[in-house]
């Protein structure tokens, strides 16, 4: 039976889903802005005239756009409201969470853990977060005489299928592990494949019923692939995939990456942490707070331009 695993470790909480040892999808949220689920009274800042749409600041002076906006709510009144989606980053700019009015109880978004019904680990066994974090970060995913490429563009996710076998057979290969691919990197929204072309129909009819069954517990819809091989799927967004997170703010990823790992060294002594300076610049001081308070070792931060981009280690040394 498939269960989900998470650590609430710092700047970020990690999930797995497993069955025995085979990892079959994988989640990610960094806690401190607007998730799904959350309800709090904001700000509203801006209606478009005769619109129910608008938006809205909070507490935390992060904004969102609205929809379902009632007649009477008006400029500069506080209306509460329910976030239905986090902000979404992407490269050069950053799309607002989304929320709408509701007369619920103010509370706070559910964990990752409460969300997915899962087990809470004090770590994830590190071999599985480093396999999945490893495939969103390369963006890639071999399988036999083939690769899938992961792009994630502001339109859509878009997905080539690279390979040396005759198009037919590659197309049908690439399948099971696509599959694979979309729940280890945690992918939802608009999502574009670009299969081998297959001029024959019936060709491309066997790769879309091999697709509707490999995808068959997965909540999306998809078209027919066209003449060009190309496919559209289409499934419920809410937050940023792990591919999203690890693409449009390498920097942040790294940084969560590296503190993580180093909480899980366990010998006395320094925590050293080496690492480009982009890296240590987008370490928060609460992170490194933490860090100390969870280890009981004091740190020191060793900036390594030499590093490559986003490179980082961390190790103990003797105080």
């Amino acid at each position: 039976m498939a269960e989900w695993f998470v650590t609430e470790g710092i700047g970020e909480h990690r999930a797995v889903l497993k069955e025995g040892h085979r990892i079959l999808a994988a989640q990610i949220d960094w806690p401190g802005t607007l998730s799904p689920g959350q309800v709090e009274d904001a700000v509203l800042l801006e209606r478009r005239s005769r619109s129910p749409r608008g938006r809205a600041r909070f507490d935390s002076g992060e904004e969102a756009l609205l929809d379902r906006l009632p007649r009477d709510a008006s400029e500069g009144a506080r209306i509460r409201l329910r976030v239905t989606r986090s902000a979404m980053r992407e490269f050069g700019r950053a799309k607002l969470a989304q929320a709408r009015p509701t007369q619920q109880e103010v509370r706070p978004a559910p964990t990752l853990a409460e969300q997915l019904g899962a087990t809470v680990l004090g770590t994830l066994y590190r071999d599985d977060w480093a396999e999945v974090w490893s495939a969103a970060w390369e963006g890639k995913w071999e399988f036999p005489n083939g690769e899938l490429v992961f792009h994630a563009t502001p339109a859509m996710t878009l997905i080539d299928i690279d390979g040396d076998r005759p198009p037919r057979e590659l197309a049908l290969a690439a399948v099971k592990p696509l599959a694979t691919a979309l729940g280890w990197l945690g992918l939802a929204g608009s999502i574009g494949i670009d299969f081998p072309t297959l001029a024959n129909r019936a060709d491309r009819k066997a790769v879309d019923e091999a697709l509707q069954s490999a995808l068959s517990d997965w909540p999306h819809e998809h078209t027919a692939m066209n003449g060009f091989g190309f496919v559209q799927i289409v499934a419920r967004l809410e937050r940023p995939s792990l591919l999203h997170r690890l693409h449009f703010d390498r920097a942040g990823a790294a940084a969560r990456y590296a503190v993580n790992h180093a909480a899980a060294l366990r010998d006395p002594g320094v925590t050293q942490i080496t690492a480009h300076p982009s890296v240590l610049k987008a370490m928060q001081k609460d992170w490194l707070t933490q860090l100390q308070r969870r280890t009981a070792r004091p740190i020191e931060l060793r900036e390594d331009a030499a590093l490559a981009n986003f490179g980082w280690h961390a190790q103990i040394i003797s105080q």
